[in-house]
């Protein structure tokens, strides 16, 4: 029994001795309490602070690209086509020949016409001299009156029979110029739809190509907007704080993101909403020297539908843009953070415009929002250029001592 009692005692003073190891100053971290490395250092990042300003008021809208004047080349003789004259994709000049039609019956139909027109011609003639040389006549009693009734009725018919086959002879030159086929206006030509060989048909109206007007061009919008629905509304009422619709500009970004340069115009819009589908379209026209837009092209539009008073702009890099929408992350008075969701209005340059989710005084993080996923719960952040915590040679700051 007293060796066991002694081997007790032993044991509950090395146990002792560790504690009191464990609990000492000189521990390693060098924090008094057992708490190894103190909290850990909030994370530094970079925020701006929200304020209001004189902002343009953008309204982005989705929309496509459309030729100012589409022509459809149709065919407007019968025939078979004999030789297709230009370049596909290639610029035709209004006039240019683009296909030619075996002419050969229509050029049979001229001569036919010209035969008749001819014959007519003869027929007018003889009825001439027939009333000529009734008139002296019919004075001397020489010619009944009815005979002379009856040549100058001859002469009448005779006239008209000349003036119908000289018509028919004018609209047989046209069918046989039809055999030409000719580009309606100065374009870009597209595609042949007929190759050599192919039937054409009148009746039909063949469709053997098309012409696009590539400059200027129209960018259209059909998605409703509530801005625009109140600009326009506003315009009509007659007030002078808002541009009229031919001065409202509107750029357009490519399908790529990028910016295309040339600024363009408003120049219609339907005085109506489609009630199936509750959209409005709105026309743009840009100009297009360097033909970057093409027809069909899918575009965003951006109107500047004049300013907005109180507009709050943050840098686009501040902006998370996620299945939810658009967030911001905001910076609280005690340094701790909260993901914010805003609406957004338009891009300006390398900013975007918030139409809800923020307030002036407010801060968003800009850079270093990605260091938050690896923050501790509860973890704080330090804002570049704010005073650092207020800290004793690397040391934790001190909690203040309970009274």
């Amino acid at each position: 029994m007293p060796n066991r009692f002694r081997n007790s005692i032993s044991t509950f003073a090395l146990l002792a001795l560790a504690a009191c190891g464990e609990g000492s100053p000189e521990a390693p971290g060098g924090a008094p309490g057992g708490a190894a490395g103190g909290a850990p250092p909030p994370t530094l990042v970079e925020a701006v602070t929200v304020q209001t300003q004189t902002v343009p008021n953008i309204v982005e809208l989705p929309g496509r690209i459309e030729a100012v004047r589409t022509a459809e080349v149709r065919a407007r003789a019968d025939g078979i086509i004999e030789r297709r004259l230009f370049t596909e994709g290639s610029d035709v000049r209004a006039g240019q020949a683009l296909f030619t039609i075996d002419p050969r019956d229509l050029r049979a139909a001229v001569e036919q016409a010209r035969a008749t027109l001819s014959r007519a011609q003869a027929a007018q003639a003889n009825a001439q001299s027939v009333v000529r040389r009734y008139t002296p006549l019919v004075n001397e009693r020489a010619v009944s009156g009815q005979e002379y009734d009856a040549a100058q009725a001859t002469l009448r018919t005779a006239s008209a029979d000349v003036a119908q086959a000289r018509a028919a002879l004018t609209r047989a030159q046209i069918q046989l110029n039809y055999t030409t086929v000719r580009a309606p206006i100065s374009g870009r030509v597209g595609r042949a739809q007929v190759t050599e060989g192919a039937l054409v048909s009148a009746a039909q109206g063949t469709l053997m190509t098309t012409v696009e007007q590539p400059s200027p061009i129209y960018a259209v919008f059909t998605e409703s907007n509530t801005a625009l629905l109140d600009m326009l509304a506003t315009e009509r009422a007659g007030q002078t704080n808002l541009k009229p619709l031919r001065q409202v500009e509107v750029r357009l970004v490519l399908a790529n993101g990028k910016d295309y340069g040339p600024v363009g115009t408003l120049d219609f819009a339907a005085p109506s909403v489609d009630p199936q589908t509750g959209t409005q379209v709105l026309r743009a026209i840009f100009p297009n020297g360097e033909r970057l837009l093409v027809p069909g092209q899918f575009v965003r539009g951006r109107v500047a539908i004049g300013t907005a008073p109180n507009g709050i702009l943050i840098p686009a890099r501040a902006i998370q843009f996620g299945e939810r929408g658009a967030t911001v992350t905001v910076v609280n008075a005690d340094g701790s953070t909260a993901p914010r969701p805003v609406q957004l209005a338009g891009q300006v340059g390398n900013t975007w415009l918030v139409k809800s989710g923020l307030k002036a005084g407010e801060r968003v993080i800009t850079d270093g929002w990605q260091k938050l996923a690896m923050m501790p719960p509860g973890g704080r952040v330090q804002v570049k250029g704010d005073p650092a915590p207020a800290a004793q040679g690397g040391q934790p700051q001190q909690q203040p001592a309970k009274k």
